[in-house]
């Protein structure tokens, strides 16, 4: 495989190369749904720079990991295998041990600069999984890939809910 680099300076005519040297549009639908996923892990990033609590960071870590390998995964790159999403169901569990039996309200994203973060990558999240659907539909993903990507904000909202409960508490504390 050739040395990876910013830009190839070859003029590229609105196409691209997947990780196995095959050239689509940049707007085929694989393109599409991992340059999703970027946003999304982008996102997480910005939410994991601006989080206070260590074990909530700890799990946007893994979760920015998870979604680095499931990009290298669609982009075909040879050897790159498809994260679990077990890992995700996981996050998703301990995160209902941290803050559960809450009763249920819903969650504003702008109630904290952390919240509003997550939100926006879980929406980001729910929009590469309608990205997904086709290249489901149409045999291009295979089903573990696209329950990853459906349990993905499903994981983010989890997280938002320990975070909002954490926030509550450290308010408690300080009053």
């Amino acid at each position: 495989m050739a040395r990876l680099w910013i830009t190839t300076k070859k003029g590229d005519k609105g196409l691209t190369s997947l990780g196995n040297g095959e050239k689509v549009p940049k707007d085929h639908p694989r393109i599409e749904l991992y340059g999703t996923l970027d946003e999304c892990q982008a996102a997480i990033g910005i939410a994991r720079a601006h989080c206070d609590f260590e074990e909530i960071s700890k799990k946007l870590l893994e979760i920015e990991n998870l979604v680095g390998t499931l990009m290298g995964h669609l982009s075909l790159f040879p050897g790159i295998q498809r994260p679990e999403y077990k890992k995700l169901e996981e996050i998703i569990s301990s995160s209902k041990d941290f803050a559960g039996g809450r009763p249920f309200r819903f969650l504003r994203p702008g109630d904290s600069k952390v919240g509003s973060f997550l939100h926006l990558a879980r929406t980001i999240a729910r929009r590469a999984e309608r990205k997904a659907v086709k290249l489901y539909r149409d045999g291009e993903i295979e089903e573990k890939c696209y329950i990853f990507i459906n349990r993905l904000s499903d994981a983010i909202f989890a997280l938002c809910i320990w975070l909002s409960f954490l926030e509550d508490e450290a308010k408690k504390a300080n009053n």
